[in-house]
């Protein structure tokens, strides 16, 4: 039945009013952001998609974001994603991200959480997660993760392997090759991690131009909530925000 007191197009959560109106102040501030970022680099603002990255937070948060128009949410681990994922399928629209390494065994799992994967830093991953999805008849946009800067404690592909990823990539039956996705060395300052961006649009520029088809790099996932800006202005499509719309993560 119906309760008149709360409008049919919202999702019902159990979180304080003032946390909804929270989130939802918090993605039109970003939302604006992205918008003057976009125009100040003579872009359409409409290329930009944001991804509210909604890991340690409650699927009630997910609900609220989704109330304020979200419709594209960002997890690190896909256990954490499978149980927000079952608790919120009555949102209409939702799409899921995987943003954070795939460790092969949850290739399976991967291959069917998942509307996109940006983490693909190995033909072996990449071998599994297609090899699942077509088990499954699955079908899945993908993103080669580049690691530009050669950090031992980040996953990536290094720059010299990112080419036969990506033609390996082309040749997959069930997942689609859609971009790259790049995590720079953390910078609290913008225009440190500027270079960065940059160095991840001319690697695929150069793809093309050696023969990639531009609609399998349409995308760069790049920009987080303190350096979002930056990247957009730098040729970012996919934006993974969180703290920025969620608040300040408690350490688990």
């Amino acid at each position: 039945m119906h309760d008149p007191e709360r409008p049919p197009d919202r999702a019902r959560s159990f979180l304080p009013v003032t946390t909804e109106q929270t989130i939802a102040q918090n993605l039109a501030e970003v939302r604006g952001r992205i918008d003057a970022a976009a125009r100040r680099a003579g872009r359409d603002p409409a290329a930009v998609t944001l991804v509210a990255v909604s890991k340690t937070f409650s699927a009630d948060h997910v609900r609220a974001a989704w109330n304020a128009g979200q419709r594209d949410f960002g997890e690190n681990k896909v256990q954490e994603a499978e149980q927000k994922i079952a608790a919120t399928t009555d949102l209409a629209g939702a799409r899921w991200h995987l943003i954070g390494h795939l460790q092969s065994n949850k290739a399976r799992k991967g291959a069917t959480s998942f509307a996109v994967i940006h983490s693909i830093d190995s033909v072996e991953l990449l071998n599994r997660i297609d090899a699942a999805a077509t088990e499954q008849g699955a079908r899945l946009d993908v993103l080669v993760q580049a690691d530009l800067a050669g950090e031992a404690t980040k996953h990536g592909a290094a720059a010299q392997e990112v080419e036969d990823l990506v033609r390996r990539a082309l040749e997959a039956r069930a997942v689609r090759l859609v971009g790259l996705m790049l995590l720079p060395p953390w910078n609290e300052n913008q225009e440190v991690t500027r270079p960065w961006f940059a160095k991840l649009r001319d690697l695929r520029d150069r793809l093309v131009a050696g023969g990639v088809p531009s609609g399998a790099l349409e995308h760069l996932s790049m920009g987080m909530s303190h350096d979002f800006e930056a990247a957009v202005e730098e040729g970012a499509t996919l934006v993974r925000v969180g703290t920025a719309i969620f608040g300040k993560r408690e350490k688990r």
